[in-house]
This record gives structure tokens, sequence and C-alpha cells, in this order.
């Protein structure tokens, strides 16, 4: 399988849209209320992904989005000098696959100017959490709650070469 990593652009805003909606309903479901999971929206995912282009990289499959990870400055206060990875998501059938570890490594060049990385995690989604730690983040502590639910901090200090 060949993947393909790269910036994205306005024009991938109907596969990342894709991607955004259909993974949060196959990573999510069971683990957020199921009121939550029936108000998501494709359109909504889309026109988010139209309006928001920038910090963004697709993963590419065959010619189409099957995932993508998005970076920014740490919005925590406390983390001052810090970078956040704010999201990778990867369609389910491609989990697995290497996708996110190349996901995650261009959002590392992004923020290599930083002192370190902080994510946001959902406390339950266990795979997630698993495959952070296996990129040496850790759980520094801070919790906070998304419908009803502990979502918690991991962070990473960058090396300074």
């Amino acid at each position: 399988m060949s993947v393909i990593i790269r910036k994205a652009t306005r024009e991938d805003a109907d596969g990342k849209g894709y991607v955004h909606y259909k993974s949060w309903i196959e990573t999510y479901t069971g683990l957020f209320p199921d009121d939550v999971i029936k108000g998501l929206s494709l359109e909504r995912s889309v026109d988010k992904a139209r309006e928001y282009p920038e910090n963004t990289y697709v993963a590419i499959v065959d010619d189409k989005i099957v995932g993508f990870s998005c970076y920014l400055e740490s919005r925590d206060e406390d983390l001052k000098y810090y970078g956040e990875i704010m999201a990778i998501y990867i369609l389910k059938v491609f989990q697995e696959k290497g996708i996110g570890r190349l996901l995650i490594n261009s959002c590392y060049e992004e923020l290599s100017h930083y002192s370190g990385i902080s994510l946001w995690v959902l406390k339950s989604n266990l795979n997630a959490i698993n495959f952070y730690e296996s990129e040496g983040f850790i759980k520094d502590g801070k919790q906070k709650y998304l419908y009803g639910k502990e979502v918690i901090r991991m962070i990473k200090t960058n090396k300074v070469t």
C-alpha cells in the first residue's frame, strides 16, 4: 500500500470532512453518549474542513483521503513554548498500517521549534493512548471534560539538537 502525506488544501475539504465524520462514528460510538454521535453531521464536518484547511496534513491512499492530522501552537496557558497536535483521525480500515506514524511525524516536523508538544485524548480511548505512549508522550495529570467524558492531556518534550 502506497501512502502519500501532504499538506491539505481547501480542495481536500470533502475528503477530510468525510474522514472526520466517519472516524468519529467509528472511534467514539460507545465512548460518547449516543446523542453526541447522532448529532454528528457530514455537512458540518466538510464545512469545517473547508473553513480551516491550514495546519493540516492529509494521508492519501489510491487517490482517496483516508486520514489527517492537525497541529498548532498550544492553546493551554500553562504550556508556553509548546506546540499542540490537535487531531489525528484515520478511517478504521486504514488504522494499524503506519499511517498514524506518518501523520504524527509531519506534525513533529512542523512543531520542532517548540520546547515540547501536547495533545488531548479521551481517557477511555486506550488505543489512542497506547499509540501516543509508544511515541513518547506521557500523561501530565491535566484533565477536562468533553460531552461529560474525561479528556486527559499528554505531553512530550522536544529534544534540542
